[in-house]
């Protein structure tokens, strides 16, 4: 994996995702707050969609990640809430709307042997009738949040049902 440098309004509106994040893993805001954090490049985003009952989430199969949220790099110049949204549509072919409040930060590493990164995940709800539309060879499913699934990720279930749970508190 190649580093990337971190534009300025990128690293800025990171910043405060990781700021009003609703939990934050891993020391994320002291790792982006080093001073060489531009140089450490990509940031990573995801979109946690939920259905609107709350009771599953939009995964995709990841060929190597297994069951995953739709999710990826934050483009030079784009913030990590663009980058969510837009990798939500094209990896599940549905438009969402980011929450106000990003639902977690977390440093990680998103393939074995590759240096960890920062990672901005964001809420939105959708309707699960909704026709998706995956890109080639990663299916998108609904998987009920109170029953596990295969995916590199494993922790992400429950972080998701947490923010289910400050979702239905407002």
């Amino acid at each position: 994996m190649t580093h990337h440098l971190i534009d300025p309004r990128t690293l800025e509106a990171a910043i405060c995702d990781a700021k009003q994040a609703l939990a934050e893993h891993d020391n994320a805001l002291k790792w982006l707050l080093r001073p060489e954090v531009s140089q450490d490049g990509p940031l990573a985003t995801e979109g946690w969609v939920f259905d609107t009952t709350l009771t599953h989430v939009l995964l995709v199969d990841h060929r190597w990640r297994g069951w995953v949220a739709p999710g990826g790099k934050v483009d030079a110049g784009e913030t990590p809430r663009e980058a969510a949204v837009r990798e939500v549509f094209e990896e599940t072919g549905l438009v969402v709307e980011a929450f106000c409040a990003p639902a977690a930060v977390t440093v990680r590493s998103y393939r074995p042997g590759w240096p960890a990164v920062m990672g901005v995940a964001f809420m939105a709800v959708a309707d699960r009738q909704a026709s998706l539309a995956p890109e080639d060879g990663q299916p998108a499913a609904w998987f009920r949040l109170d029953e596990p699934w295969q995916g590199y990720f494993a922790e992400d279930r429950l972080r998701m049902k947490q923010c289910v749970d400050w979702i239905r508190d407002q």
